[in-house]
């Protein structure tokens, strides 16, 4: 059964480590992550970008396909099913479809049309016990054709959203999704340290977890990160492994071409990426 992220997020707060949210983009990816969490009895949050939920054919068969999962494979540790960098009727949507968690981008707003967006949000999420992660200052990067430079968020602005009761807060540091670029200038931990001021216990959540270093995704942690996102490391495992099996030419051999064949070694390169991901995140052992 699908879980709000709240309880798992206020636990790994408390508990100094982070819940990893893996963004899903087919059933071979869902079933990744799933069965990677229960063997590593880790909580997880699976996410869903609108461009992914729209590939899968929209919000209910996403819904329908992890349910069916977590049912079919005896999943018992917590799960949330999330919407990553949603709009406000991509949020609505995800609450009428069966999500359990839904993360309201207004980042591009003006602050007071994102603290009105998130208020609303907010309202509905608390009467179905959902869990809501709202955005201050852009991540950079490219997600779904936005292109941001990595800002920093502004600490009162934190505040304000985070005063409206949203579940966690992701606030730009710096981070940015996909590659980073040989020239960036790393986390600014001093925004980090001034948004966890002003907001106090709420998780925080950082976003482009692909090629931060190590040391840093740790000192982030300690200074109130609890969820982590991850995407792109999971999407060039995949790419690796499966490129490797075609130029061996396995997919020439025998019943190689089957998909389920072809699409096997992909399948594990993302398992072994993502439990790496929670040995580093610390939430191994933690469900």
């Amino acid at each position: 059964m699908l879980v709000s992220a709240k309880e798992m997020l206020n636990k790994a707060r408390e508990g100094k480590y982070a819940v990893g949210q893996f963004n899903i983009n087919n059933l071979e990816w869902t079933k990744a992550i799933l069965l990677t969490a229960q063997e590593q009895n880790s909580p997880v949050i699976l996410g869903v970008s609108e461009g992914a939920g729209k590939y899968m054919c929209g919000y209910k068969t996403v819904v329908g396909m992890v349910n069916g999962m977590l049912e079919e494979l005896g999943i018992t540790v917590p799960v949330a099913l999330h919407l990553d960098h949603g709009s406000y009727d991509g949020a609505k949507a995800c609450i009428e479809a069966g999500f359990s968690s839904v993360m309201f981008d207004g980042s591009h707003y003006p602050i007071e049309e994102n603290i009105e967006k998130t208020k609303e949000l907010v309202a509905e999420c608390e009467k179905l016990g959902l869990s809501i992660e709202a955005e201050v200052g852009s991540i950079g990067g490219e997600e779904d054709g936005v292109i941001g430079a990595g800002e920093c968020a502004d600490p009162d602005e934190c505040k304000a959203i985070a005063d409206l009761g949203v579940t966690m807060l992701a606030a730009g540091i710096g981070n940015i999704h996909g590659k980073y670029p040989e020239n960036w200038a790393g986390l600014s931990f001093e925004t980090l340290a001034a948004v966890k001021e002003k907001v106090g216990d709420m998780p925080l959540v950082l976003h482009g977890g692909t090629g931060i270093p190590e040391d840093m995704i740790k000192k982030a942690i300690s200074l109130g990160v609890a969820k982590i996102n991850v995407n792109t490391e999971c999407q060039l495992a995949f790419q690796e492994a499966t490129r490797k099996y075609i130029e061996e030419g396995k997919d020439q051999q025998g019943k190689g071409f089957d998909p389920r064949k072809l699409l096997a070694p992909g399948f594990e390169a993302i398992k072994e990426t993502v439990k790496e991901k929670m040995e580093l995140f610390g939430s191994i052992g933690k469900a």
